[in-house]
C-alpha cells in the first residue's frame, strides 16, 4: 500500500498528542521530531523535510493552536494542509491544445514504464475526455519496444503509428501529420529512455520537441526508486523543461518519498499516478486526497469514483429495486462479486475509508479462484435454476457439477452463501439491520 510506513509513523506521533488535553510547546516539538524522522525514513529529501517541518512547527506553535480546545486536531489539520501544499495543492490537469491534435511527449529513464503508461493515459483520455488517441513508437533502441506498444495498443483498440527503426524525429513529425489527417486529436509520443540521462538522449528529445512543439512534456518516474526518481525529475526538467509527472508503481511504494519530493524539487506537479499493472489502473493525482490517506482520514471521493466506474447506474437502480423486494437471483449475486473485484483489493478499498486500518487487510482481495469457480457453477445452471435455486435437487446439482468442473459440495457452499445474502437483504428491507450485526443474545452474520 502506498505510504503505508509513513502513514503508520505519523499516526503514531499524533496519537500521543491526542492523549493530552492541553498541549505545551515541548509536546509539539517532540511530535515534530517524530514527523521529521518519519519523513526522512520515507526517503523524502533532507531540504524538503527541513522546510516542511519548519513551516508546520511555526504554525503549530501559534496562539490559535496552543489555546485551542482541540489542539491535537489543529496540529493534524496543519500537517494535512502542508502535505497538500507540498504535493501541489490541487489536481493538475493535462492541457488540451486549442487546435487539435494535443501532442503529449512522454520521457523518462528506461524501466520507468513509459510504454505501458502511454497506453494507460491514452485509454484514460478516451474514456474520460472523449479523445481519439494515437500511440506513437519513437523508441527505436530498446528491443521489442515497438512490439510492446503495438501489443498494448491492440488490447485497448487504440491505433499505433510506427515507422520501424528510422529517425525518431521523423517518426514524431510524420505521426502528428497523420493524426491531423485522420482526425485523431490526442497524440502520445513514447520516446526512448536510458539507464542514465546522457547528452545523446537529451539531444534527441530536444530535436523531437523542436519539431512537434508538444502541448505538454510529461516525465514518467518510478515511485519505488525514491530519491533517484526525484533526481531524474530535476535533471530532465533542467534539460527539457517538463510540464508534469506521471508517478508509476505508487501502489507498491510503502515509503512515498518521491511523491512528497517531486513538486518541491522541480516545481512541476504530479498529474497522474499508476496504481497497478492493469491497463486501466491509472488515475489523476489529487494531493488533498493523498494527504488525507496518509493521515488515516480516508479518501471517500476516490472510492466513490471507483464505484461509479465499476457499477452501471441502470443496473444499480434495478438492483436496488430487487433488494427492496428481496428478489435477488444467483446471476445478481455473481454480478455483484465481479463488480467489487473490479474496484481492486480489499486493502486498497479499506485505505480509502476513514478510520479503517488498511494494514489489517494487507494483501486481502477477492479470491480469483473462488470467483472463477462461482462463475462456472452459475453459468452451468439454466435460467430457471439461477432465478429459483430451490428447484436444485440432487440430480440437477450433479449435472451442474459435471458441467462446471466442480463438486456438489462446491455448489452447496455457494447456495449457503446466497441464502445468507438473501437473509441479510431481508433484514435490511424490514429495518432489522442491527440484528444482523448481533443484537441481544444473537451472534449475527458477522459474528458467525
Amino acid at each position: 500500500m502506498a505510504f503505508e510506513s509513513l502513514s503508520e509513523k505519523l499516526n503514531s506521533a499524533f496519537k500521543k498528542l491526542r492523549g493530552k488535553g492541553r498541549l505545551k510547546e515541548a509536546d509539539i516539538k517532540e511530535a515534530m521530531r517524530e514527523v521529521r524522522l518519519a519523513l526522512l525514513e520515507a526517503d523524502v529529501g533532507f531540504k524538503v523535510v527541513r522546510d516542511f517541518v519548519d513551516t508546520v512547527s511555526r504554525r503549530a506553535l501559534g496562539k490559535d493552536v496552543l489555546e485551542s480546545l482541540t489542539p491535537a486536531q489543529m496540529v493534524v489539520k496543519i500537517v494535512n494542509e502542508e502535505l497538500c501544499a507540498l504535493m501541489g495543492a490541487s489536481n493538475a490537469k493535462i492541457e488540451i491544445a486549442s487546435k487539435p491534435p494535443t501532442v503529449i511527449m512522454l520521457i523518462g529513464l528506461q524501466g520507468a514504464g513509459k510504454t505501458t503508461n502511454a497506453a494507460k493515459l491514452a485509454a484514460y483520455m478516451r474514456k474520460h475526455n472523449n479523445k481519439n488517441p494515437l500511440l506513437v513508437a519513437c523508441d527505436i533502441y530498446r528491443p521489442a519496444a515497438i512490439e510492446q506498444l503495438k501489443t498494448v495498443g491492440k488490447q485497448l483498440d487504440i491505433p499505433v503509428f510506427e515507422m520501424g527503426t528510422t529517425n525518431p524525429v521523423e517518426i514524431a513529425k510524420a505521426a502528428v501529420a497523420y493524426a491531423s489527417k485522420q482526425s485523431l486529436d490526442f497524440v502520445l509520443l513514447d520516446t526512448a529512455g536510458r539507464l542514465h540521462i546522457d547528452d545523446t538522449l537529451v539531444e534527441e528529445l530536444r530535436k523531437i520537441k523542436a519539431v512537434v512543439h508538444p502541448t505538454e512534456i510529461l516525465l514518467v518516474v518510478d515511485a519505488m526508486t525514491g530519491q533517484d526518481a526525484v533526481n531524474a525529475a530535476s535533471a530532465f526538467n533542467d534539460a527539457l523543461g517538463i510540464d508534469g509527472v506521471i508517478l508509476t508503481k505508487l501502489d507498491g511504494d510503502a515509503r512515498g518519498g518521491a511523491a512528497l519530493s517531486v513538486k518541491a524539487v522541480t516545481g512541476k506537479p504530479i498529474k497522474f499516478s499508476g496504481t497497478g499493472e492493469k491497463l486501466d489502473q491509472i488515475e489523476p493525482f489529487h494531493p488533498d486526497r493523498m494527504a488525507s490517506r496518509i493521515l488515516g482520514m480516508g479518501d471517500v471521493l476516490t472510492l466513490i469514483e471507483k464505484a461509479e466506474q465499476a457499477f452501471d447506474e441502470k443496473k444499480a437502480t434495478e438492483m436496488a429495486e430487487k433488494l427492496m423486494k428481496n428478489k435477488l437471483t444467483l446471476s445478481d449475486f455473481y454480478e455483484q462479486l465481479t463488480q467489487v473485484r473490479s474496484m481492486g483489493g480489499l486493502s486498497d478499498i479499506a485505505g480509502m475509508l476513514p478510520g479503517i486500518d488498511a494494514k489489517a487487510l494487507a494483501g486481502a482481495s477477492v479470491d480469483e479462484g473462488v470467483l472463477s469457480k462461482t462463475e462456472a457453477i452459475i453459468l452451468s445452471m439454466t435460467k430457471q435454476e439461477r432465478d429459483d435455486p430451490s428447484v436444485l435437487n440432487s440430480s440437477r446439482k450433479k449435472r451442474i457439477a459435471a458441467g462446471s468442473g466442480t463438486a456438489v459440495v462446491d455448489i452447496n457452499r455457494l447456495l449457503k452463501q446466497f441464502e445468507a445474502m438473501q437473509l441479510m437483504t431481508k433484514q435490511m428491507t424490514k429495518g432489522k439491520l442491527p440484528a444482523m450485526f448481533g443484537g441481544k443474545g444473537r451472534k449475527g452474520i458477522f459474528g458467525m
